[in-house]
Parts: structure tokens; sequence; C-alpha cells
């Protein structure tokens, strides 16, 4: 959450609400929509770590709004994160390690345990198709995140059908 806060801050000073708005706005419902609670942390978080400065602002009608901004050292954070290449491939897989680890000690079944996964896979697959065929073609950082989940889950299966092959 820390970068997203931080990207949108680059662009310009905005209290929390706002954020959590431009979150949901730029990347639709693809994407899990952020915890305002969570949204206001992290803020005291950045702004205690240097990276955001706060001031509250007066509104005639309505409770003052406390408006963060990107500090220098927040603008220097961020261009290192968006300079380091994300994360690859997962190695520690967590069905993995269950399947794996489970039917060792006597707790589950590798055919359950796939057969489960796969079932749970497939219904995350069918709403992510739904979202996609609900998404407004001009949205194109939504479909385009919507289909890096369906091509991530695609290998997924894929994968699942790999381990079925060799495990059992």
């Amino acid at each position: 959450m820390r970068q997203p806060l931080l990207a949108l801050l680059a662009k310009e000073p905005a209290h929390g609400y706002e954020l959590k708005l431009a979150l949901e706005q730029i990347f639709g419902e693809a994407y899990p929509s952020p915890n305002i609670g969570q949204i206001y942390v992290t803020l005291k978080r950045l702004e205690q770590d240097g990276l955001v400065r706060s001031e509250d602002v007066e509104q005639t009608t309505r409770p003052n709004k406390r408006v963060y901004e990107l500090t220098p050292a927040g603008r220097d954070a961020l261009r290192a994160w968006v300079g380091e290449p994300s994360d690859g491939p997962r190695v520690r897989d967590e069905f993995f390690v269950k399947l794996i680890l489970a039917p060792m000690a006597g707790l589950a079944d590798r055919m359950e345990l796939m057969n489960s996964q796969r079932r749970h896979y497939m219904g995350i697959m069918r709403s992510l198709t739904e979202l996609q065929a609900d998404a407004d073609p001009a949205d194109v950082p939504a479909r385009l995140l919507i289909e890096g989940a369906i091509l991530h889950l695609q290998a997924d299966l894929d994968w699942l059908e790999r381990c079925q092959e060799e495990l059992v």
C-alpha cells in the first residue's frame, strides 16, 4: 500500500479518501478496494518515516481535512521502488507446501487437495471472466489488470496439471 500511495501523491497532494477513490477509479473492480483505515495508518507511517508531510486544511461546511504531500525523501523512495525489478515467480507457494507436506503427515490426500485447489481457481476464473466481460473497453488499466490476473491463474491451473501428472 505504501508505494501506490506515494505514486498518487507524486502527482498531487491529497487526503486519504481521495487516495482511496483514485485507486478504485484507476484500477477498477478487479483491484481489491483498499480499506480507508489501512490508508490512514499507512499515511501516518509514511509521515513518521519522513516520506510525506501533512497539514490540516480548513473547510467551511465540513470538518477540517488532513492533506498529504510527498517530501523529497518520498520522491527518492518512489524513484527507487520504480527502478527496482518486481518479484518474479513464487518459489514459496503455500499450496505447494500443503500439497507436499500434508499427505506425508497423513492430513490429506494429494488428489483431493489438487481438486479442491482447482475448484478454487476455477471459481476465481469465473469471477474474473465476468469482470472482463463487464469492463469498460476504454478503461485500459482495469482491463489489463484483469487480463494479467486471468493469465496468471491459467498458468497456475496448467502448473496444477503438471503436479497431478508428476505426483499422482
